[in-house]
């Protein structure tokens, strides 16, 4: 049986996906969450640059996921529960953080005729995890790449893989999308 042939990348695709992730302004997409274990969970998803982006999980699922440009938060309502991480420090930084020099610390680890793969990662800080993005060739997205999804291994050594479709670009979202109910908080009787 012949060995499959392995996906060379491009060249320009690096600058071509540093192109594409800085040419979204907003974006709303659905997406499927895939933990190490199977488990999935599907929702939207909605980014506005710089540094926010709210996963907003289906009916049933009582988790939500918001950065508000500063810090990752992970709200479980299940358990009244808030983590919050600066955004700096999670693989979603990648996405996220404005700071963040894709180019500095992306590797291209695959390309095709439909798509492009970057490793990142910052090798002088494991702790922020890996973030693997997927892009596929897209005309009409900006930059001419569509964000098809991502992996994240976290310092925990946690893998989480994001798919996204039905993306749409560039509708307004207000800065309210981005904020959340702390279900800590007493409730008044």
């Amino acid at each position: 049986m012949p060995v499959p042939a392995v996906a060379q990348a491009q060249p320009g695709d690096l600058d071509r996906a540093v192109t594409a992730l800085r040419s979204i302004s907003t974006m709303q997409a659905s997406f499927v969450q895939t933990d190490r274990n199977g488990q999935r969970a599907t929702g939207t998803i909605t980014l506005k640059r710089p540094g926010r982006i709210r996963f907003q999980y289906s009916p049933g699922i009582p988790m939500l996921i918001v950065s508000d440009g500063a810090a990752l938060t992970v709200i479980d309502y299940q358990v009244r529960q808030v983590q919050r991480w600066p955004i700096k420090n999670s693989p979603l930084g990648a996405l996220l953080d404005p700071t963040r020099d894709v180019k500095k610390f992306g590797t291209l680890v695959g390309g095709n005729p439909g798509g492009v793969t970057v490793q990142v990662r910052d090798r002088s800080h494991p702790e922020f995890g890996v973030m693997t993005l997927r892009f596929n060739r897209k005309a009409g997205a900006p930059g001419g790449l569509e964000l098809g999804g991502w992996t994240a291994l976290d310092s925990q050594n946690k893998l989480t893989t994001v798919a996204l479709s039905n993306q749409r670009y560039g509708m307004a979202v207000g800065d309210g999308t981005f904020k959340y109910n702390d279900p800590r908080r007493p409730t008044r009787r």
